[in-house]
């Protein structure tokens, strides 16, 4: 039987508001959403309604988190939502460093975040003169196969997924916009 995957990205962040005027990173680690963010996720959520979704994944990082909580926090099938940090973004930016599950829990704290790693971005390696270590492309190629696998073992049939763009491009091969939805079917 197959099943469907809703990969949603994000509405806008700070970051992505900045780095579209600049072209540089702005340094807003786990940028949250703009007010063009928020409002791209109102106009989305009433077209996800009519589906039953019987789970939401979401990355842990807070703009990820901002778009499920206003897509799903009052949708009528009620979907539980699980943090994963497998689909979090390519870290590459300083908006793709996250914080601490504590720090995430006391900003939305009808979420469970214990069973992440207290660091559960991508931290190995040298720091670049902006003080994050950039991630390997073969680290992500692995968390792609891994989370599709962890969505293929899942026993639900329609999941929606909430996260990031350059992690559903390797996904899906789709490049989203803000607040897009990509369908994959396993």
């Amino acid at each position: 039987m197959t099943k469907i995957i809703h990969c949603i990205r994000h509405g806008q962040s700070t970051f992505n508001a900045h780095y579209a005027e600049t072209g540089l990173d702005p340094m807003h680690p786990d940028a949250p959403l703009t007010e063009l963010g928020h409002r791209q996720v109102a106009e989305r959520a009433p077209e996800l309604r009519p589906y039953a979704y019987e789970l939401v994944v979401t990355s842990p990082l807070t703009r990820a988190i901002q778009t499920t909580l206003g897509l799903f926090g009052d949708h009528p099938a009620a979907p539980p939502i699980h943090v994963e940090c497998l689909h979090r973004e390519f870290l590459e930016s300083s908006c793709d460093v996250g914080r601490a599950p504590t720090l995430l829990a006391q900003d939305f704290p009808n979420l469970a975040f214990g069973h992440l790693d207290e660091v559960w971005w991508h931290s190995d390696g040298e720091p670049d003169e902006r003080g994050f270590a950039n991630e390997p492309a073969a680290i992500l190629t692995e968390r792609v196969s891994g989370f599709r696998d962890w969505l293929a073992a899942r026993p639900e049939r329609l999941i929606a997924v909430v996260g990031h763009g350059t992690f559903f491009y390797h996904l899906t091969g789709q490049q989203l916009r803000n607040c897009e939805v990509a369908v994959l079917e396993l």
